[in-house]
């Protein structure tokens, strides 16, 4: 029985990908994909990413309970929560993030490792982009030390397209997180990771129209998601509180995800 690992944050998570059924209420592209090894062949799978978690937290947190629960193959994606704070040194986050890779990668197992998304078009989040090109940066040097996969979230375009993100613009919806498990599976697939028809079990999405809406109906818009959204993220960032600081990991032991029925 082979075992697939998933740490991090809200991106591995899955928020943005509602499934009231599911622990956290959430299901996620981690799940899509541990739905497809399973019905493919022998694998299992746990999840420890929790929302709001920054670099050292997954670290602390996460890091020796996954290595003592010996994954075949481990998913990383830490970094975004610490390139949102413009004080965080990510020089020095980045050695701990490499450590943790080290330590998987001594340990036997494959790691895939996530750049971060370009946020060139978004109004809110556009100004963090130099700070994720030098993450990005980082972690392509990590993977190319400690000979870990990369999914280049960064350079696949198709994710700048609104339709693909949650009313919070901060995480992916169901439609997003569909194309980053189809993305992740056909890298693994490429990678000899694990085999499969990964097309006949998941496929990009089919996109909805898009919404013509009015003048009036984009400040209706824009007021919403600031209600909604913007001030309780910055209430959290003021408060020092996570939105994850009541939760705990979707899926602590392995198990087996079989695929929703159609």
């Amino acid at each position: 029985m082979k075992k697939f690992l998933a740490l991090g944050d809200s991106f591995t998570e899955g928020v943005g990908d509602v499934d009231a059924q599911r622990p956290n209420q959430v299901r996620g592209w981690a799940d899509r994909v541990a739905e497809v090894l399973s019905a493919q062949g022998d694998w299992e799978y746990a999840n420890l990413a929790v929302r709001g978690k920054k670099i050292g937290q997954v670290i602390n947190q996460q890091l020796d309970q996954g290595l003592s629960m010996a994954p075949d193959l481990v998913s990383i994606y830490a970094g975004g929560n610490d390139i949102l704070r413009p004080t965080a040194d990510l020089d020095a986050l980045m050695r701990g993030y490499e450590g943790m890779v080290r330590r998987f990668s001594e340990a036997g197992c494959t790691v895939m490792l996530f750049t971060g998304f370009d946020t060139v078009e978004s109004p809110l989040f556009s100004r963090t982009r130099p700070r994720t090109a030098i993450y990005n940066e980082k972690v392509r040097e990590i993977a190319d030390k400690h000979g870990a996969i990369i999914a280049d979230y960064w350079r696949w375009r198709e994710f700048s397209d609104l339709r693909y993100w949650a009313a919070d613009r901060l995480h992916m919806n169901e439609l997003g997180h569909a194309l980053m498990a189809s993305k992740v599976l056909n890298l693994l697939g490429e990678e000899q990771v694990a085999e499969g028809n990964w097309a006949e079990q998941i496929q990009a999405p089919v996109l909805p129209e898009l919404a013509m809406n009015s003048r009036g109906e984009k400040l209706k818009e824009e007021l919403g998601w600031a209600t909604e959204h913007l001030v309780p993220w910055i209430k959290r960032r003021l408060t020092g509180t996570s939105s994850g600081d009541s939760l705990s990991a979707k899926y602590p032991e392995y198990v087996r995800l079989a695929l929703p029925a159609s």
